[in-house]
Protein backbone atom coordinates (compact mmCIF):
# COMPACT_ATOMS: atom_id res chain seq x y z
CA UNK A 1 0.00 0.00 0.00
CA UNK A 2 0.94 3.65 -0.37
CA UNK A 3 0.76 5.19 3.10
CA UNK A 4 0.89 8.86 4.05
CA UNK A 5 2.39 9.17 7.57
CA UNK A 6 1.75 12.45 9.43
CA UNK A 7 3.87 13.22 12.50
CA UNK A 8 4.01 16.10 14.95
CA UNK A 9 7.67 15.40 15.74
CA UNK A 10 10.37 14.17 13.36
CA UNK A 11 10.86 10.51 14.40
CA UNK A 12 14.63 10.66 13.99
CA UNK A 13 16.93 10.21 15.75
CA UNK A 14 14.88 7.87 17.96
CA UNK A 15 16.06 9.43 21.24
CA UNK A 16 12.79 9.98 23.16
CA UNK A 17 9.74 7.86 23.88
CA UNK A 18 7.39 9.28 21.20
CA UNK A 19 10.15 9.33 18.58
CA UNK A 20 11.16 5.75 19.36
CA UNK A 21 7.59 4.55 18.98
CA UNK A 22 7.01 6.36 15.69
CA UNK A 23 10.41 5.46 14.24
CA UNK A 24 9.79 1.74 14.64
CA UNK A 25 6.28 2.02 13.20
CA UNK A 26 7.76 3.84 10.21
CA UNK A 27 10.54 1.28 9.93
CA UNK A 28 8.08 -1.63 10.03
CA UNK A 29 5.72 -0.11 7.48
CA UNK A 30 8.55 0.91 5.14
CA UNK A 31 9.72 -2.72 4.89
CA UNK A 32 6.30 -3.71 3.54
CA UNK A 33 4.78 -0.62 1.95
CA UNK A 34 5.52 2.68 0.24
CA UNK A 35 5.60 5.42 2.88
CA UNK A 36 5.36 9.18 2.35
CA UNK A 37 6.22 11.25 5.44
CA UNK A 38 5.00 14.76 6.25
CA UNK A 39 6.23 16.11 9.58
CA UNK A 40 6.40 19.31 11.56
CA UNK A 41 9.90 20.56 12.38
CA UNK A 42 11.06 23.07 14.98
CA UNK A 43 14.54 23.91 13.65
CA UNK A 44 16.91 23.51 10.75
CA UNK A 45 18.53 20.65 12.65
CA UNK A 46 15.20 18.80 12.75
CA UNK A 47 14.63 19.49 9.07
CA UNK A 48 18.00 17.88 8.27
CA UNK A 49 17.18 14.96 10.56
CA UNK A 50 13.94 14.42 8.67
CA UNK A 51 15.85 14.10 5.41
CA UNK A 52 17.78 11.18 6.91
CA UNK A 53 14.49 9.26 6.72
CA UNK A 54 14.61 9.35 2.92
CA UNK A 55 16.31 5.96 3.15
CA UNK A 56 13.01 4.56 4.49
CA UNK A 57 10.42 6.79 2.82
CA UNK A 58 9.51 7.34 -0.82
CA UNK A 59 9.16 11.05 -0.04
CA UNK A 60 9.74 13.35 2.96
CA UNK A 61 8.18 16.79 3.40
CA UNK A 62 8.55 19.09 6.40
CA UNK A 63 6.56 22.04 7.73
CA UNK A 64 8.01 24.56 10.23
CA UNK A 65 6.18 24.69 13.57
CA UNK A 66 6.64 27.97 15.40
CA UNK A 67 5.93 28.23 19.10
CA UNK A 68 5.83 31.51 21.03
CA UNK A 69 3.92 32.92 23.99
CA UNK A 70 1.93 35.29 21.79
CA UNK A 71 0.94 32.49 19.41
CA UNK A 72 -0.02 30.24 22.31
CA UNK A 73 -2.13 33.03 23.80
CA UNK A 74 -3.94 33.43 20.49
CA UNK A 75 -4.57 29.68 20.34
CA UNK A 76 -5.92 29.77 23.90
CA UNK A 77 -8.32 32.61 23.04
CA UNK A 78 -9.53 30.76 19.93
CA UNK A 79 -9.99 27.63 21.99
CA UNK A 80 -12.04 29.49 24.61
CA UNK A 81 -14.49 30.57 21.92
CA UNK A 82 -14.70 27.25 20.05
CA UNK A 83 -15.14 23.55 20.75
CA UNK A 84 -11.51 22.69 20.01
CA UNK A 85 -9.06 22.02 22.88
CA UNK A 86 -6.09 24.35 23.24
CA UNK A 87 -3.60 21.55 22.52
CA UNK A 88 -5.26 21.01 19.13
CA UNK A 89 -5.86 24.65 18.26
CA UNK A 90 -2.20 25.43 19.00
CA UNK A 91 -1.04 23.16 16.17
CA UNK A 92 -3.54 24.19 13.49
CA UNK A 93 -1.48 24.95 10.38
CA UNK A 94 -2.46 26.01 6.89
CA UNK A 95 1.09 25.17 5.78
CA UNK A 96 0.67 21.57 6.96
CA UNK A 97 -2.59 21.28 5.03
CA UNK A 98 -0.88 22.61 1.89
CA UNK A 99 2.01 20.16 2.25
CA UNK A 100 -0.41 17.24 2.59
CA UNK A 101 -2.38 18.41 -0.46
CA UNK A 102 0.84 18.51 -2.50
CA UNK A 103 1.64 14.91 -1.60
CA UNK A 104 -1.86 13.81 -2.56
CA UNK A 105 -1.52 15.64 -5.89
CA UNK A 106 1.76 13.86 -6.68
CA UNK A 107 1.07 10.36 -5.38
CA UNK A 108 -1.96 8.03 -5.37
CA UNK A 109 -2.27 7.44 -1.60
CA UNK A 110 -4.15 4.38 -0.28
CA UNK A 111 -4.07 5.22 3.44
CA UNK A 112 -3.20 8.00 5.87
CA UNK A 113 -1.64 7.20 9.26
CA UNK A 114 -2.03 10.09 11.72
CA UNK A 115 0.58 9.78 14.46
CA UNK A 116 -0.97 11.01 17.75
CA UNK A 117 -4.17 12.95 18.32
CA UNK A 118 -2.45 16.26 17.44
CA UNK A 119 -2.25 15.15 13.78
CA UNK A 120 -5.79 13.79 13.56
CA UNK A 121 -7.20 17.12 12.42
CA UNK A 122 -5.08 16.98 9.27
CA UNK A 123 -6.07 13.40 8.34
CA UNK A 124 -9.68 12.87 9.33
CA UNK A 125 -11.28 14.34 6.21
CA UNK A 126 -8.72 13.34 3.59
CA UNK A 127 -10.13 11.64 0.46
CA UNK A 128 -8.24 8.36 0.89
CA UNK A 129 -9.64 4.81 1.22
CA UNK A 130 -8.29 4.15 4.73
CA UNK A 131 -7.69 6.54 7.63
CA UNK A 132 -5.80 5.31 10.71
CA UNK A 133 -5.27 7.17 13.99
CA UNK A 134 -2.25 6.06 16.04
CA UNK A 135 -2.90 6.90 19.70
CA UNK A 136 0.36 6.83 21.66
CA UNK A 137 -1.80 7.33 24.74
CA UNK A 138 -5.19 8.61 25.81
CA UNK A 139 -4.13 12.25 25.98
CA UNK A 140 -7.12 13.44 27.97
CA UNK A 141 -6.14 11.20 30.89
CA UNK A 142 -2.71 12.84 31.06
CA UNK A 143 -4.24 16.29 31.33
CA UNK A 144 -6.78 15.07 33.88
CA UNK A 145 -4.08 13.60 36.12
CA UNK A 146 -1.97 16.72 35.76
CA UNK A 147 -4.99 18.88 36.67
CA UNK A 148 -5.50 16.86 39.84
CA UNK A 149 -1.96 17.70 40.98
CA UNK A 150 -2.50 21.48 40.60
CA UNK A 151 -3.60 23.64 43.50
CA UNK A 152 -6.90 25.41 43.01
CA UNK A 153 -6.54 28.53 40.92
CA UNK A 154 -6.64 29.66 37.27
CA UNK A 155 -4.20 26.95 36.11
CA UNK A 156 -6.28 24.21 37.74
CA UNK A 157 -9.51 25.59 36.28
CA UNK A 158 -8.01 25.75 32.77
CA UNK A 159 -6.60 22.22 33.08
CA UNK A 160 -9.95 20.86 34.29
CA UNK A 161 -11.68 22.54 31.38
CA UNK A 162 -9.04 21.32 28.91
CA UNK A 163 -9.18 17.63 29.81
CA UNK A 164 -12.95 17.53 29.48
CA UNK A 165 -12.78 19.12 26.03
CA UNK A 166 -9.94 16.81 25.08
CA UNK A 167 -11.95 13.77 26.12
CA UNK A 168 -14.85 14.86 23.91
CA UNK A 169 -12.52 15.73 21.02
CA UNK A 170 -10.51 12.51 21.28
CA UNK A 171 -13.67 10.42 21.47
CA UNK A 172 -15.10 12.14 18.41
CA UNK A 173 -11.90 11.74 16.40
CA UNK A 174 -11.62 8.05 17.22
CA UNK A 175 -15.16 7.54 15.95
CA UNK A 176 -14.39 9.31 12.70
CA UNK A 177 -11.32 7.27 11.79
CA UNK A 178 -11.58 3.85 10.14
CA UNK A 179 -9.08 2.23 12.52
CA UNK A 180 -7.49 3.33 15.79
CA UNK A 181 -4.31 1.81 17.21
CA UNK A 182 -3.66 1.99 20.95
CA UNK A 183 -0.79 0.69 23.04
CA UNK A 184 -2.45 -0.90 26.07
CA UNK A 185 -5.63 -2.21 27.63
CA UNK A 186 -5.64 0.78 29.99
CA UNK A 187 -5.82 3.17 27.04
CA UNK A 188 -8.46 0.96 25.42
CA UNK A 189 -10.58 1.41 28.54
CA UNK A 190 -9.96 5.18 28.54
CA UNK A 191 -11.14 5.33 24.92
CA UNK A 192 -14.01 2.87 25.38
CA UNK A 193 -16.45 5.37 23.89
CA UNK A 194 -14.35 5.71 20.76
CA UNK A 195 -16.13 3.07 18.72
CA UNK A 196 -16.81 -0.65 18.31
CA UNK A 197 -14.05 -3.04 19.42
CA UNK A 198 -13.38 -4.21 15.86
CA UNK A 199 -12.12 -0.71 15.01
CA UNK A 200 -9.45 -0.78 17.75
CA UNK A 201 -6.09 -2.55 17.53
CA UNK A 202 -3.81 -2.89 20.56
CA UNK A 203 -0.25 -2.57 19.25
CA UNK A 204 2.36 -1.95 21.97
CA UNK A 205 5.29 0.41 21.78
CA UNK A 206 8.32 -1.46 20.46
CA UNK A 207 12.08 -1.22 20.80
CA UNK A 208 15.04 -2.77 18.98
CA UNK A 209 16.59 -5.32 21.32
CA UNK A 210 19.47 -5.86 18.90
CA UNK A 211 20.55 -2.24 19.36
CA UNK A 212 20.30 -2.34 23.17
CA UNK A 213 22.92 -4.69 24.54
CA UNK A 214 22.20 -6.46 27.81
CA UNK A 215 25.02 -5.50 30.17
CA UNK A 216 25.22 -6.90 33.72
CA UNK A 217 25.73 -4.13 36.27
CA UNK A 218 29.46 -3.48 36.79
CA UNK A 219 30.97 -2.97 40.24
CA UNK A 220 31.04 0.83 39.82
CA UNK A 221 27.26 0.96 39.21
CA UNK A 222 25.96 2.55 42.38
CA UNK A 223 23.79 5.44 41.24
CA UNK A 224 20.08 5.95 40.58
CA UNK A 225 19.06 7.06 37.08
CA UNK A 226 16.08 8.94 35.69
CA UNK A 227 16.00 8.94 31.91
CA UNK A 228 13.09 11.05 30.67
CA UNK A 229 12.13 14.04 28.55
CA UNK A 230 12.30 16.80 31.12
CA UNK A 231 9.90 19.29 29.52
CA UNK A 232 7.00 16.81 29.84
CA UNK A 233 4.92 17.84 32.90
CA UNK A 234 4.34 14.33 34.34
CA UNK A 235 8.11 13.69 34.22
CA UNK A 236 8.84 17.03 35.90
CA UNK A 237 6.39 16.28 38.71
CA UNK A 238 7.56 12.70 39.19
CA UNK A 239 11.27 13.48 39.20
CA UNK A 240 10.70 16.38 41.60
CA UNK A 241 8.74 14.12 43.94
CA UNK A 242 11.47 11.49 43.90
CA UNK A 243 14.22 14.06 44.47
CA UNK A 244 12.49 15.71 47.42
CA UNK A 245 10.51 12.93 49.10
CA UNK A 246 12.36 9.73 48.23
CA UNK A 247 16.04 10.26 47.45
CA UNK A 248 17.03 11.77 50.83
CA UNK A 249 15.86 8.52 52.48
CA UNK A 250 18.03 6.50 50.09
CA UNK A 251 21.11 8.61 50.80
CA UNK A 252 20.80 7.92 54.52
CA UNK A 253 21.57 4.26 53.82
CA UNK A 254 23.73 4.80 50.72
CA UNK A 255 25.54 8.15 51.08
CA UNK A 256 27.76 7.57 48.03
CA UNK A 257 24.78 7.14 45.72
CA UNK A 258 23.86 9.98 43.37
CA UNK A 259 20.62 10.67 41.55
CA UNK A 260 21.31 11.27 37.85
CA UNK A 261 18.54 13.23 36.11
CA UNK A 262 19.05 12.81 32.37
CA UNK A 263 16.76 14.34 29.76
CA UNK A 264 16.41 17.31 27.46
CA UNK A 265 15.29 20.79 28.50
CA UNK A 266 14.98 20.45 32.29
CA UNK A 267 13.12 23.44 33.75
CA UNK A 268 14.56 25.67 36.47
CA UNK A 269 12.64 23.77 39.14
CA UNK A 270 14.60 20.63 38.23
CA UNK A 271 17.97 22.34 37.73
CA UNK A 272 17.71 23.86 41.21
CA UNK A 273 17.65 20.36 42.72
CA UNK A 274 21.36 19.93 41.95
CA UNK A 275 22.84 21.69 44.99
CA UNK A 276 26.33 21.05 46.34
CA UNK A 277 25.20 18.62 49.04
CA UNK A 278 22.10 17.09 47.44
CA UNK A 279 23.78 14.21 45.63
CA UNK A 280 21.68 15.14 42.59
CA UNK A 281 23.15 15.66 39.11
CA UNK A 282 21.09 17.27 36.33
CA UNK A 283 22.71 16.65 32.95
CA UNK A 284 20.15 17.81 30.40
CA UNK A 285 20.27 16.01 27.05
CA UNK A 286 23.13 13.50 26.71
CA UNK A 287 24.02 12.16 23.27
CA UNK A 288 26.19 9.27 24.53
CA UNK A 289 24.48 7.57 27.45
CA UNK A 290 26.93 4.71 27.90
CA UNK A 291 29.12 6.28 30.64
CA UNK A 292 26.05 7.17 32.70
CA UNK A 293 24.46 3.78 32.13
CA UNK A 294 27.58 2.02 33.42
CA UNK A 295 27.33 4.04 36.64
CA UNK A 296 23.63 3.30 37.18
CA UNK A 297 22.44 0.47 39.40
CA UNK A 298 18.72 1.29 39.24
CA UNK A 299 16.42 3.20 36.88
CA UNK A 300 13.41 4.89 38.46
CA UNK A 301 10.07 5.75 36.84
CA UNK A 302 8.34 7.78 39.59
CA UNK A 303 5.31 8.91 37.60
CA UNK A 304 1.98 9.93 39.09
CA UNK A 305 0.41 11.06 35.81
CA UNK A 306 0.68 10.00 32.22
CA UNK A 307 -0.76 7.42 29.87
CA UNK A 308 0.43 4.91 27.32
CA UNK A 309 3.70 3.04 27.93
CA UNK A 310 7.07 4.16 29.26
CA UNK A 311 9.75 3.39 26.67
CA UNK A 312 12.44 4.11 29.27
CA UNK A 313 11.32 1.02 31.21
CA UNK A 314 11.47 -1.17 28.10
CA UNK A 315 14.94 0.13 27.25
CA UNK A 316 16.17 -0.35 30.82
CA UNK A 317 14.94 -3.94 30.69
CA UNK A 318 16.76 -4.48 27.40
CA UNK A 319 20.00 -3.00 28.77
CA UNK A 320 19.92 -4.99 32.00
CA UNK A 321 19.18 -2.12 34.39
CA UNK A 322 16.80 -3.03 37.26
CA UNK A 323 13.73 -0.80 37.54
CA UNK A 324 11.66 0.63 40.38
CA UNK A 325 8.43 2.29 39.26
CA UNK A 326 5.16 3.63 40.53
CA UNK A 327 2.02 1.78 39.50
CA UNK A 328 1.21 4.45 36.91
CA UNK A 329 4.77 4.41 35.60
CA UNK A 330 4.51 0.71 34.72
CA UNK A 331 1.04 0.95 33.17
CA UNK A 332 0.65 -0.69 29.80
CA UNK A 333 3.60 -3.09 30.17
CA UNK A 334 2.93 -6.76 30.91
CA UNK A 335 5.07 -6.85 34.05
CA UNK A 336 4.73 -8.85 37.23
CA UNK A 337 5.91 -6.88 40.30
CA UNK A 338 8.69 -8.75 42.02
CA UNK A 339 9.48 -10.71 38.85
CA UNK A 340 10.41 -8.03 36.33
CA UNK A 341 10.65 -4.89 38.50
CA UNK A 342 9.65 -3.45 41.87
CA UNK A 343 6.54 -1.29 42.28
CA UNK A 344 6.05 1.33 45.01
CA UNK A 345 3.84 4.40 45.32
CA UNK A 346 4.59 5.70 48.82
CA UNK A 347 7.85 7.65 49.40
CA UNK A 348 9.02 5.29 52.16
CA UNK A 349 8.18 2.18 50.13
CA UNK A 350 9.81 3.59 47.01
CA UNK A 351 12.99 4.43 48.93
CA UNK A 352 13.02 0.96 50.50
CA UNK A 353 12.67 -0.70 47.08
CA UNK A 354 15.56 1.27 45.58
CA UNK A 355 17.75 0.70 48.66
CA UNK A 356 16.97 -3.00 48.51
CA UNK A 357 18.28 -3.29 44.95
CA UNK A 358 21.36 -1.23 45.79
CA UNK A 359 22.12 -3.58 48.69
CA UNK A 360 21.21 -6.86 46.99
CA UNK A 361 22.96 -7.16 43.61
CA UNK A 362 21.82 -10.76 43.17
CA UNK A 363 18.16 -9.77 43.35
CA UNK A 364 18.82 -6.83 41.05
CA UNK A 365 20.47 -9.17 38.53
CA UNK A 366 17.49 -11.57 38.71
CA UNK A 367 15.05 -8.77 37.91
CA UNK A 368 17.26 -7.51 35.09
CA UNK A 369 17.44 -10.93 33.44
CA UNK A 370 13.65 -11.36 33.65
CA UNK A 371 13.13 -7.89 32.18
CA UNK A 372 15.37 -8.70 29.23
CA UNK A 373 13.44 -11.90 28.52
CA UNK A 374 10.17 -9.97 28.62
CA UNK A 375 11.19 -7.38 26.03
CA UNK A 376 12.77 -9.98 23.75
CA UNK A 377 9.55 -12.00 23.72
CA UNK A 378 6.94 -9.24 23.56
CA UNK A 379 8.34 -5.79 22.76
CA UNK A 380 10.92 -6.15 20.00
CA UNK A 381 9.72 -4.20 16.95
CA UNK A 382 9.95 -7.17 14.60
CA UNK A 383 7.24 -9.03 16.49
CA UNK A 384 5.39 -6.41 18.55
CA UNK A 385 4.27 -4.47 15.46
CA UNK A 386 2.80 -7.40 13.54
CA UNK A 387 -0.62 -6.01 14.44
CA UNK A 388 -0.04 -3.39 11.74
CA UNK A 389 -0.42 -6.21 9.20
CA UNK A 390 -4.05 -6.60 10.29
CA UNK A 391 -4.63 -3.04 9.13
CA UNK A 392 -2.44 -2.66 6.06
CA UNK A 393 -1.73 -6.19 4.92
CA UNK A 394 1.55 -8.03 5.33
CA UNK A 395 3.33 -7.00 2.12
CA UNK A 396 3.66 -4.09 -0.22
CA UNK A 397 1.92 -6.15 -2.92
CA UNK A 398 -1.34 -6.02 -0.94
CA UNK A 399 -3.01 -2.87 -2.27
CA UNK A 400 -6.43 -3.61 -0.74
CA UNK A 401 -7.05 -1.48 2.36
CA UNK A 402 -8.24 -3.18 5.53
CA UNK A 403 -12.01 -3.33 5.74
CA UNK A 404 -13.70 -0.15 6.86
CA UNK A 405 -15.79 0.26 9.99
CA UNK A 406 -19.05 -1.65 9.79
CA UNK A 407 -17.37 -4.44 7.76
CA UNK A 408 -14.36 -4.89 9.99
CA UNK A 409 -12.28 -7.92 10.76
CA UNK A 410 -12.91 -9.74 14.07
CA UNK A 411 -12.05 -7.87 17.24
CA UNK A 412 -8.37 -7.64 18.11
CA UNK A 413 -8.89 -6.23 21.61
CA UNK A 414 -7.11 -8.36 24.16
CA UNK A 415 -4.74 -10.00 21.67
CA UNK A 416 -1.10 -10.16 22.82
Amino acid sequence: MRILLLTQVVPYPPDSGPKIKTYHVLRYLAQRHEVHLVSFTRSEVERAQAQALCTLCRSVATVPLRRARARDLGALLRSLTSSRPFLIERDESAAMRRAIAEVLDRHPIDAVHADQISMAQFAVDLPVPLRVLDEHNAVWTIVRRSAASEGWGPRRLLAEWEWRRLRAYETDMCRRFDRVTIVSDADAAALALAGPPEALDIIPIAIDTDDLAFTPRPAEARHVLSLATMFYPPNIEGVGWFARAVFPRIRQAHPATRFLIVGSRPPASIRRLATADSGIVVTGYVADLEPLLRQSAVLVAPLHAGSGMRVKILEAFARGIPVVSTTIGAEGIAVQPGEHLLIADDPADFAAAVSRLLARPAEAARLAAAGRRLVEQHYDWRTALRGLDRIYGATGDDRTPAKRRGHAAPSTLGEP
